[in-house]
């Protein structure tokens, strides 16, 4: 996951609380946690690319609707960064002189 953007990571995110999400729902729970307008050209090719790297998998919800979901491999990875992400929100840190 290392090599994802952070906007890739919170698609990843988004699709792993929700799963078979469509590509308007993703867009709409980005478009209310960033506050601002997600354009299709940032959306689908931020979502092909998480496709392609085995993190989450495209079927057909209907002709014309896809959906997303996360893989074994993405779930894996998500533990993985948060377990990393703990190491470092849960460390000590030693108290300063006032």
């Amino acid at each position: 996951m290392y090599d994802l953007t952070g906007f890739q990571r919170d698609l990843l995110y988004i699709i792993a609380g929700q799963q078979n999400l469509h590509g308007l729902a993703i867009k709409e729970e980005l478009e209310e946690y960033y506050e601002k307008d997600i354009h299709h050209g940032r959306l689908y090719p931020n979502l092909d690319t998480i496709v392609e790297k085995g993190l989450v998998e495209k079927g057909e919800k209907d002709r014309r609707t896809n959906e997303y979901r996360l893989t074994d491999r993405g779930q894996r990875e998500i533990e993985a960064r948060k377990e990393w992400e703990d190491q470092y929100l849960t460390r000590r840190r030693p108290a300063t002189p006032d």
